[in-house]
């Protein structure tokens, strides 16, 4: 069974690289909404579908 986008979930690191935007920034859209994202320890896990969402524009549901 293949991965599909949805199931692959990034790390903070993965995500802000992905994103090419700074740390600070990326805790910003989480904070405001902009971005889902589950707290899991001291970092945070993002669905790839969230981001590829993110920068299409279209508001978090």
């Amino acid at each position: 069974m293949s991965l599909t986008e949805k199931d692959v979930v990034l790390t903070t690191e993965e995500a802000i690289e992905y994103l090419k935007i700074s740390k600070p920034t990326f805790l910003k859209y989480i904070r405001l909404g902009k971005i889902r994202a589950i707290k899991a320890g001291k970092g945070w896990r993002i669905l790839l579908s969230e981001l590829n969402r993110f920068l299409k524009g279209e508001e978090s549901k």
